[in-house]
């Protein structure tokens, strides 16, 4: 069935991607938020003319297709445009088939064991282990990532010592039986990163991610092998050149790739084969509750290779509220894949009614 019509509802910070095949049917995307509206531009200027007439069900091959044509323009927003009309594909496969897409892809609908993800820094230690605190109490969560460093600092703190005072309030306010994370965000040289690993390690820190500039792999491994707390990384990384590099070279001990920033699901998968080919665990980044939580959800349940949890962000943000008629709910510390076809989620209507509206046909 061959893709007729390609659809986006923009907002500055996200886009909605809907496809139409001949046969009228429909699936549902997403485009990676943030800038989303410079997104739905390069989607329908640069993707969408490699898109249109192609096979709907051949889903891997339309997004590869769509990179490999624009190959002069390699990187995030080609790939944020590819991965909107690819999780639309999925969407409107797994409606064809009345299948959700854990099932397409082998899995089952489930539940699944979260962590919860600060995304703050300029929070203070005290505040961010309180909030904590309660959520594990009223969630049942049991593993948390905090923010440590500061973006690209370049060894320079939020302010001098927030990165222990964080750490250790934390770590005091969830116990000693609650797994805590950190996040780096590129934050450090290898030799602070090692330093600051190393402190990590006394307070029971089980996963360091993105403790250098991420495109500098090799930095990575220079930490990775010189600590025994699993680095992580993969987030920011959108070529499958690079995370064959990554992987084999064990610049990382766990791989992270986002969905929406990689170019789509088809994308992420193959990440994850590189990944288990190696026997190395994928643990998709997805930082906020827009679709591209839903989507990690899915394959999280499918992927033989995924880590013990997935990432739920902890935040509540005003751009992300009311998207979906089905809100998503933790409890006990898991959150269940929606058991729909497709994505198992309705887009709320109105949300879309509001959005600024684009559209390319064949």
């Amino acid at each position: 069935m061959k893709i007729k019509r390609i659809e986006t509802f923009t907002k500055q910070q996200l886009s909605i991607v809907r496809v139409t095949t001949e046969d009228g049917m429909q699936g549902y995307g997403q485009i990676a938020p943030y800038h989303a509206n410079i997104s739905a531009l390069v989607l329908h200027q640069q993707a969408a003319q490699h898109a249109l007439g192609a096979d709907a069900n051949d889903i891997a091959a339309v997004s590869e297709k769509i990179i490999r044509e624009e190959h002069k323009f390699p990187g995030s927003y080609i790939c944020r445009a590819a991965g909107g009309i690819d999780t639309a594909l999925w969407d409107l496969l797994g409606k064809r088939e009345d299948k959700s897409v854990a099932e397409l892809l082998g899995g089952t609908v489930k539940e699944i064991a979260v962590y919860g993800s600060s995304m703050k820094r300029n929070i203070s230690p005290q505040a961010e282990a309180e909030r904590i605190k309660r959520l594990q109490a009223e969630r049942g969560i049991e593993a948390f990532k905090i923010r440590i460093a500061n973006n690209f600092g370049n060894d320079v703190d939020v302010y001098p010592g927030r990165s222990e005072e964080v750490v250790r309030a934390v770590r005091s306010a969830i116990g000693d039986r609650g797994l805590l994370f950190v996040d780096a965000n590129s934050g450090y040289t290898p030799q602070k990163a090692i330093e600051t690993g190393k402190m990590l390690e006394q307070y029971g820190v089980t996963h360091f991610e993105e403790p250098c500039p991420y495109m500098e792999l090799e930095w990575t491994k220079q930490v990775a092998d010189k600590l025994d707390i699993p680095v992580t990384g993969g987030e920011q990384d959108t070529d499958l050149a690079q995370f064959r590099r990554m992987i084999h070279m064990r610049a990382v001990d766990i791989v992270q790739p986002d969905i929406c920033y990689a170019g789509g699901l088809s994308r992420a998968l193959e990440v994850a084969r590189m990944a288990e080919a190696v026997q190395m665990p994928c643990m998709p980044h997805a930082a906020n509750l827009s679709m591209v939580t839903v989507f990690t959800m899915h394959m999280a349940s499918a992927i033989p290779n995924a880590g013990a949890y997935m990432e739920y962000t902890i935040e509540e943000d005003n751009w992300t509220k009311d998207l979906f008629r089905e809100p998503l709910h933790v409890a006990d510390g898991k959150v269940q894949v929606p058991s729909g076809p497709g994505w198992g989620v309705t887009v709320n209507p109105k949300w879309l009614e509001q959005a600024d509206y684009q559209v390319s046909e064949k």
